[in-house]
Order: structure tokens, then C-alpha cells, then sequence
């Protein structure tokens, strides 16, 4: 191939990326078509398609820009006056793609009980680009919202909610969630920002908060610690916290912010309140309550469907750029070992598709108030499930996706694939580790009654896929994942080295059901040949801990 020919292949390869993603990916169509009235799923095609369109025109060129360590986000303490702001300033790019976010609804349908399925289909969308510098505060955004619709008192509600559901990015506030700090990490309970009792309902707070993405929003939602002698997460309550009261910052400061791997665009930083005014977000007693099941749930749901759009990109990439690149004279898409890796991360991207849209039927379901206590003990187990296992699949599938390009695959203005790459590692970490949510699963599974709803659930899924040889197969498998598990509710010593690898083989085995269920067997087949882990055999790990401890020494 000549040099003109090469160039001509890369450009065909870059102009087939579709204008319009969402009309191009079928497979989501048919998840949505099936969950929902015609009516309804009328209405959204409109609105997807439309966002799909400006997701390619406006929000891909502004964040290949802003995304840029020349155009990325820049604290400014102060203003030519030397009076305090705090504030944070962007590339005019960053707002460009704002507005678009915004106009999709996705953050207005907050205000609107029961629209899971379109929230989660426009942020899939927007995570075709990643994090993007908005998928974040979107999600906070959402969940500081469902969280003043669900749980706060009704003048609290009605002085923070319509700011952030206001469609119109330049008059529409932004929430953030600030719950980390240095000494706590995932040991909330450990956390000693402390809100004193004020004049009114409101509070005063004070501590500092370490991680705090979105640190340009106009509100924040904060746990604190309340007087009292309770200990640990039972202490803490959950406040919305207005950035500016009476024009002047309200009782913080922006110590610096991150220079982070992934997620570059979204201005994250350290944060010290001295005395911020903040009003109770529901009881002060359920704070925790509160700030898990609405706020960390919700953004545990989104990051899972971030996750999944991003292996959506990373597989149109992949596969177009093998259709299009030759090497010794055949398109590299004849090569078995290239064609391999595409199915490999064709099912990856089609399991995680099934299993975070299974999430969604759940979310869509408990934020209409319609969910049964069914629904209720399968969310919590899924929501944890599914964020852990999408996140770190994402991360590999992007990694095949760079492998097919090759060297091309490393270079940030040839291809989206390394900031997806950064991003699906930042993603890993959001709203808990993985082992922290492996030992949340762990946790629930001994308290509640969930391990069996799990299997009845998985169970009647798979009795209502249609027949298939991959069928019968997955039964037994499910058996002995359900199996496995059970022994970590019995063993504590033994769920301590190996429940992280029977959640992921539980996770495995439940994107293949879903994917059996709507009629794609080979991607289920494929899914567990692929990534379905075989290599742990309860009765010949009794020595892993002696082995680690050994390779440790």
C-alpha cells in the first residue's frame, strides 16, 4: 500500500463514525424497544437521536480541545480586585459542550419520576466521548436532585430543586457531591466534618473534604458529622450546601485542584468550609441513609452505564479501524487473532449493554415509587454488582481497542481511544473501589435475604430466554456460581481470598442471561469462553492465603 493509499484508508476510517450513534447501534434500540410503550420509546428515539447528532458536532471537537492539558480547567481565588471568589474557569469549549449536556434533558429529567431509561440511554450517548468533563457533573447533578425530590423537607426542596433541573445550561445550577475525606477514603464512617446546629433548620459546617469533583458547582451535597453520640456512619448527616450566599462564597475554599490521570476536563479539587451555611437534606438521623441509596446509588448506576458507552466507542473504533487498515495486503479484520479481539470486545460491550439496562428496568421502577421489595433487594444487590464488573471490563476493552491500532492507538490526537483509556481507569475508582464494593455486596448478602432473589431473579430470566444449546450450559454454571457463593456466606475465611472472584464469575454469568434472554446466544457463548474466570476451583485453593502471604514475604 502506498503512502496516499495508507492515508486515504485512516481518512475512509475516520469519516465512517456515524452521524447519528444512536440510530447506528441497533442493539440498544431493541433493549429499549422491548422495556418500553411504544409511545414512550417514540419520544425518546426523538430526543436520543437528536443528542446522538450533537454528541458527534459539538460535544466530540470541544472535548478534544478542552480535554488538552493546555486547555484544561484553572482555579482563580480571586478576582483583578483581590476580592475572594473561588471560582473555576474553563475553555469556552467546555461551556460549548454544556449547553448541548444540558438541552438533551438529561439532568432536567430528574424532575420527572420514572425516566431511568431515558437518563441512562443520553448519558450512554454522551460517554461515547468519555467522562467528557460533563458526564460528572451530570450524575451529581441527578443525584443531588432525586435526592431534594425524595428525602428533603418541602421549603428545602423548594429552594434548591428548579435550579437544577432547568434545562438552560447557562441559568441552570450544577450539583456536586463532596463526601470523602483524607482520613476516611471509603471509611466513611470515619469521617469528622462536622455540622453544628444554626439559627432555622440550617447548619454550619466545618472540616475539610478531599475529593470533590465538580468544584465549580453552585451546589454541593455534603455529609457531616451532627452532634450526638453516635459513632461511625450512623454520626453523619446529608446537607445541601449553596456556593454563594448574599454573593460571596458561603464558608469555603478551594485548596488546589487534581491533576488527575482521566476525567481531565471536570475541575476536581480539596475543599475547606469554615462555618458553611447548609441545609438538612432529609432527617438528619438517615443522613447516611440518604447519601448511599439515593446519591451513591444513582452515581454508581450512571458511572455503570459511563462505563458501558465507553466500551460502545472503544468497539467502533476497533472494528471500523480493521475494516479499513491493511497490513500484507488484506484488511488486518481477516487476521483470526484481530478478529478475535473484536469479538471479544463485541461481547464484553454487549454484556455490560444487557446487564446495566437490567439496572435501569430496577431504577426506572424505584424512582417512580412503583418497585416491589423484590425489586428493591435485587437493586441492591446489582447496582454494586453491576458498577463493580462494568467499570473493569470497560478498562480492558478499551486496552483491546488501542491493541487493534496499534501504535496509532497511544496517540491523543489520532484516535479518542487513550483518553477512554484514562477515563475507564478514573471510573474503577468512583463511588468505591473494588474491593470496597465486593465487601458491600459480601455484606449485603449476609444481611438480607438477596442471594436467593438473585437466583430467582437469574433463574426466571433464563427460563424465559428462548432455546439455545448455550442454554443449558448457563444453568449449570449459574449453579455453581449461586454454589460458590453461598460457601462465602458460610465461610467467612475462605469469602474473605475469594468472593471478589465469585462476584465476578456471578457477573459474568448474569450479562450471558441477559444476553440469552434477548436472543444472542453467540455473544453469551462467547462472553463466557472469553471472560468468564474458570480458574478458581474451590477445592484447590485451599492454600491461596499461605501462597500470597509467601509471594509477599
Amino acid at each position: 500500500m502506498t503512502y496516499d493509499a495508507a492515508r486515504a484508508a485512516l481518512a475512509a476510517w475516520r469519516e465512517s463514525f456515524p452521524a447519528d450513534p444512536y440510530a447506528s447501534d441497533a442493539m440498544l434500540r431493541s433493549i429499549l424497544s422491548r422495556a418500553l410503550e411504544p409511545e414512550r420509546m417514540e419520544a425518546l428515539d426523538e430526543r436520543a437521536s437528536t443528542f446522538a447528532r450533537d454528541v458527534v458536532s459539538v460535544i466530540a471537537p470541544a472535548a478534544q480541545r478542552y480535554e488538552q492539558r493546555l486547555h484544561l480547567a484553572e482555579l482563580n481565588r480571586f478576582d483583578a480586585l483581590g476580592q475572594r471568589t473561588e471560582s473555576v474557569s474553563f475553555d469556552p469549549a467546555y461551556h460549548e459542550a454544556g449547553r448541548a449536556v444540558w438541552a438533551s434533558g438529561a439532568v432536567a429529567l430528574s424532575n420527572v419520576p420514572g425516566s431511568a431509561y431515558e437518563q441512562a440511554t443520553l448519558l450512554y450517548l454522551l460517554s461515547l466521548e468519555g467522562e467528557a468533563g460533563h458526564a460528572c457533573p451530570v450524575t451529581c447533578t441527578i443525584g443531588l436532585a432525586r435526592a431534594l425530590r425524595r428525602s428533603a423537607s418541602s421549603p428545602v426542596r423548594e429552594r434548591f430543586l428548579s435550579a437544577l433541573v432547568d434545562p438552560n445550561y447557562d441559568v441552570a445550577q450544577r450539583g456536586a457531591q463532596f463526601l470523602t475525606e483524607v482520613q476516611g477514603g471509603s471509611d466513611v464512617g470515619a469521617n469528622a466534618c462536622v455540622a453544628t446546629p444554626d439559627e432555622g433548620e440550617t447548619y454550619l459546617i466545618t472540616g475539610e473534604k478531599w475529593f470533590c469533583s465538580v468544584a465549580d458547582a453552585d451546589q454541593f451535597f455534603v455529609t457531616a458529622r451532627v452532634p450526638g453520640d453516635r459513632t461511625g456512619t450512623r454520626g453523619l448527616g446529608s446537607f445541601v450546601v449553596p456556593r454563594v450566599i448574599d454573593g460571596q462564597p458561603n464558608g469555603f475554599t478551594l485548596r488546589r485542584l487534581k491533576d488527575k490521570l482521566g476525567t481531565r476536563g471536570l475541575a476536581s479539587g480539596e475543599i475547606d468550609f469554615v462555618a458553611a451555611r447548609a441545609w438538612p437534606v432529609g432527617p438528619i438521623e438517615e443522613g447516611f441513609r440518604t447519601a448511599v441509596s439515593v446519591v451513591l446509588n444513582t452515581s454508581r448506576w450512571m458511572t455503570a452505564i459511563g462505563s458501558a458507552g465507553i466500551m460502545r466507542r472503544a468497539l467502533i473504533e476497533a472494528r471500523s479501524f480493521a475494516h479499513f487498515r491493511e497490513a500484507f495486503g488484506v484488511p488486518i479484520e481477516e487476521f483470526p487473532a484481530v478478529r478475535r479481539t473484536l469479538a471479544d470486545m463485541s461481547a464484553a460491550s454487549a454484556g455490560a449493554l444487557h446487564l446495566v439496562f437490567a439496572l435501569t428496568e430496577l431504577e426506572d421502577r424505584i424512582d417512580a415509587d412503583v418497585e416491589s421489595d423484590d425489586d428493591l433487594l435485587y437493586h441492591r444487590f446489582l447496582v454494586n454488582a453491576a458498577k463493580y464488573l462494568i467499570s473493569r471490563q470497560a478498562t480492558s476493552v478499551v486496552r483491546l481497542g488501542i491493541e487493534v491500532l496499534g501504535g496509532n492507538g497511544t496517540i491523543e490526537d489520532f484516535s479518542v481511544l487513550p483518553r477512554l483509556y484514562r477515563d475507564a481507569i478514573v471510573y474503577e475508582s468512583w463511588e468505591g473501589t473494588h474491593n470496597v464494593l465486593a465487601a458491600q455486596v459480601l455484606n449485603d448478602l449476609h444481611r438480607l435475604p438477596i442471594l436467593t432473589t438473585v437466583a430467582t431473579r437469574l433463574n426466571a430470566t433464563l427460563d424465559d430466554a428462548p432455546k439455545s444449546e448455550v442454554k443449558a450450559s448457563l444453568h449449570r454454571r449459574l449453579d455453581a456460581a449461586l454454589e460458590n457463593a453461598q460457601r462465602c456466606l458460610d465461610d467467612a475465611a475462605y469469602a474473605a481470598w475469594h468472593f471478589r472472584d465469585v462476584l465476578d464469575h456471578l457477573g459474568v454469568v448474569a450479562e450471558a442471561i441477559y444476553l440469552c434472554e434477548a436472543g444472542e446466544p453467540l455473544a453469551a457463548d462467547h462472553l463466557l469462553l472469553s471472560f468468564a474466570s474458570p480458574g478458581y476451583d474451590p477445592e484447590n485453593d485451599d492454600e491461596l492465603a499461605d501462597r500470597v502471604n509467601a509471594l509477599l514475604e
